[in-house]
């Protein structure tokens, strides 16, 4: 039996590969400069980029469209303190899991209450994930009943987040 039909036992065309993500373009010291100045303040205007990385308005406007459209940039948004906002208790949990089933895991943690970042890592564990809740009582709840629900997870670990800081980010 030929190779290809002992993979696809029906004779039926397989589907196709997901395309693969043209390869960003290179950047240059002026991108680089721009994304740094993005990263301390994402409402930037173009005027204030392009002075400070002295170039034209319109370069730095076709720049950063570049960025945006390469996938370099994916969005902006607003730096939170989370304490502030009302979500007093933050944690890294970290997960084992079913081998090949992340894309599942996945799924399930995006729709957690206060889930901020979601990593595939190697190592001792399999998933990071970070985690805001109002308090260390909702914090419980969330991985003794949701996470720790979910069959692909075998278990977890909870390291709570004392202070943290985020870098390359000027406040005020």
């Amino acid at each position: 039996m030929p190779e290809e039909q002992m993979a696809n036992p029906g004779g039926q065309p397989s589907a196709a590969p997901a395309p693969v993500p043209p390869a960003a373009r290179p950047l240059d010291q002026i991108d680089r400069a721009i994304l740094r100045l993005l990263r301390t303040d994402g409402r930037a205007s173009i005027r204030s980029v392009a002075e400070q990385v002295h170039v034209s308005r319109a370069n730095a406007y076709a720049r950063i469209n570049r960025l945006l459209d390469d996938g370099v940039i994916r969005g902006f948004s607003a730096l939170v303190d989370q304490e502030r906002a009302g979500q007093g208790a933050s944690a890294y949990i970290t997960l084992k899991i079913v081998q090949n089933s992340w894309r599942t895991v996945r799924k399930q943690l995006t729709t957690l209450p206060g889930a901020a970042h979601i990593a595939l890592v190697s190592g001792d564990f399999d998933v990071l994930l970070l985690v805001h809740t109002k308090d260390n009582r909702e914090l419980r709840e969330l991985v003794l009943t949701r996470i720790q629900s979910i069959p692909e997870v075998l278990s977890t670990r909870t390291l709570l987040v004392f202070e943290e800081t985020d870098l390359g980010v000027e406040e005020g």
